[in-house]
């Protein structure tokens, strides 16, 4: 598996990429680190998700809803996807050349929906090793993912503002909010 990181970031990526890239997404994700806390106050989960096409326009933003609509599919990447095909009238995005920024790494259920919706860009920040060791949620096994979507032309760049990421969802925890997760035995 090839990963190209940067020199003065941990940010990672199945491709090399242009600061301009890396800095759009540092933005948009900073924007949605800052705006958890209100939806978790609304009683979503500390995800947020958001959609936009190739020119910067935002076509989808919704956030973890599994508590609130009491279904295990609602995860900030779905609901953005479906609202994004709803709002688009179609199934397959692949035309509009989509980004999805999502404030921490998809986990299994989320990388198959981003697969198979079109979209062609991938930016996160928390990585799923992290997000496991503040929450416990179980992210999944997702062998070389990264490569996977370099050989079906996804791009994906993850690490990306993690540490604020990484502070959302301290705060999260530390407030007791519900970490949904199975019972196993």
């Amino acid at each position: 598996m090839t990963q190209f990181t940067s020199k003065n970031e941990n940010i990672i990526s199945n491709e090399q990429f242009t600061p301009d890239k890396i800095l759009q997404a540092k933005k948009i994700i900073t924007t949605m680190q800052n705006k958890v806390q209100s939806y978790v106050e609304e009683g979503h989960g500390p995800f947020l998700c958001a959609i936009y096409d190739d020119k910067g326009n935002l076509i989808s933003k919704c956030a973890n809803s599994v508590v609130n609509d009491a279904c295990s599919n609602c995860h900030a990447e779905i609901n953005a996807i479906k609202e994004a095909e709803r709002k688009l009238g179609t199934y397959d995005l692949s035309q509009f050349n989509l980004r999805i920024y999502i404030t921490s790494e998809p986990c299994m259920m989320c990388l198959g929906a981003i697969l198979w919706s079109g979209i062609k860009e991938v930016y996160y920040g928390v990585q799923s090793k992290d997000v496991e060791a503040i929450t416990g949620y179980d992210e999944g096994f997702k062998p070389n993912w990264f490569e996977e979507f370099a050989k079906r032309g996804i791009r994906a760049y993850g690490n990306i503002e993690a540490d604020l990421g990484k502070e959302v969802l301290k705060k999260y925890v530390r407030d007791g909010h519900v970490i949904y997760k199975p019972l196993r035995k």
